[in-house]
């Protein structure tokens, strides 16, 4: 890729690991076109293909964030990376989840990774990232009347930091060849169940703080309900919880030190650092 113009199109450039990638990136001097519904450099819609081309005008790179809280989007994805190939697009650093070989078939996680390991005319990387811990600071899984609410049977998940998942997403636009074909896990340095996150919280803001958990099916079936979630994407939340209930949640791991030099942010750094969320 050396020898042409370099520029980053960062889907989700608005978001929570967007729109940090993309101030990562132009910090280090590439650069970068965010592209989001609201808000960003560029206006994309996944639903409106008319807004593509001038997202991938001049492009080399990608972060790809697809559609979210749907299950069904792979087919949207292999038009929209036909075109990327088109454009010029010759690596692409996917936004995925973690466990994501193991994700259910209705989910098609596991599709738009295989669509990127077959393409001849790119590179990519994949990111698999833990539960995020901003999932405590905003509207995933709020404290509310002093409660976090979810199913977890007492398992634990090795909660990372966005701004890690950020930096090794920037590491693999900086130097594709280098994370070519790279698969990365981004993980924090402990796994915490739900009980220690909220004895956390409750240490830093200085208020209390319990986990409550729940029958799974209620609370799956309470935020379809309410309309948080569309109905199908059930399949994801019982897949998302029951790898923590079963035992089988993130685990810590050494690839963001090995990606980026640093060890992964602690949880109780993140805590402190939100307590006025």
């Amino acid at each position: 890729m050396n020898g042409s113009p370099q520029t980053a199109l960062v889907l989700g450039g608005t978001g929570r690991t967007g729109s940090l990638v993309a101030r990562k990136l132009t910090e280090r001097g590439l650069a970068t076109r965010t592209a989001a519904r609201h808000g960003a450099d560029v206006l994309f819609d996944w639903d409106d293909p008319a807004t593509h081309p001038d997202a991938l005008d001049g492009v080399d790179r990608l972060y790809l964030v697809t559609p979210v809280l749907r299950v069904s989007y792979a087919d949207q994805v292999a038009a929209f990376l036909d075109r990327a190939e088109a454009a010029g697009v010759r690596h692409v650093t996917y936004l995925s989840t973690y466990g994501g070989r193991l994700a259910p078939p209705e989910v098609d996680i596991r599709a738009v990774e295989a669509d990127l390991a077959a393409r001849k005319a790119l590179t990519h990387s994949v990111l698999r990232p833990a539960w995020v811990m901003q999932n405590f600071s905003d509207a995933h899984l709020p404290v509310m009347g002093g409660v976090i609410t979810v199913p977890t049977g007492g398992g634990t998940e090795a909660f990372v930091d966005a701004a890690d998942i950020a930096a090794v997403a920037v590491e693999t636009l900086l130097a594709p060849e280098a994370h070519a074909g790279a698969e990365y896990a981004p993980t924090g340095p402990r796994s915490l169940t739900f009980g220690e996150v909220a004895d956390t919280i409750a240490a830093v803001t200085g208020r209390p703080v319990r986990h409550q958990d729940i029958d799974p099916e209620a609370w799956i079936g309470g935020a379809v309900a309410a309309g948080l979630v569309p109905a199908d994407y059930a399949v994801m939340l019982r897949w998302l919880t029951g790898a923590i209930i079963s035992g089988n949640g993130s685990t810590p791991n050494g690839d963001i030190e090995k990606v980026t030099g640093r060890p992964p942010a602690d949880f109780h750094d993140f805590a402190r650092r939100n307590a006025h969320a």
